[in-house]
């Protein structure tokens, strides 16, 4: 079976850090592009940030860039998120996900989690 399980989430003050890590299982994911979504309550789920298959692209949603980094070990078969200088505005269940290219819309992703909470107090 098939599985990316996330983990690493949890409760934090605004300007704290969190990395969340993705684990894949079930088939090799080094040739796959990473990436992770977010979803808040009462909003689409929308794009955070994505790695090519090598680690050697990234891409970043406007709100994060400067904030988080995404990085993998394909060895591991495992992508994570680091996030610095958390918001409130971050609270999120987030979700990673994996295809081929830069992975870049959830809907478009074969591989999907089943996302850990991630909560910003101000």
């Amino acid at each position: 079976q098939v599985q990316l399980v996330e983990s690493g989430g949890g409760l934090v003050q605004a300007g704290d850090s969190l990395r969340l890590s993705c684990a894949g299982s079930g088939r090799t994911f080094s040739n796959y592009g990473m990436g992770w979504f977010r979803q808040a309550p009462g909003k689409e789920r929308e794009f955070v940030a994505a790695i090519n298959w090598s680690g050697g692209s990234t891409r970043y949603a406007d709100s994060v860039k400067g904030r988080f980094t995404i990085t993998r070990v394909g060895v591991k078969n495992t992508v994570y998120l680091q996030m610095d200088s958390l918001k409130p505005e971050d609270t999120a269940v987030y979700y990673c996900a994996a295809a081929s290219g830069i992975v870049t819309t959830w809907a478009a992703s074969p591989y999907r989690g089943q996302g850990t909470q991630v909560t910003v107090s101000s």
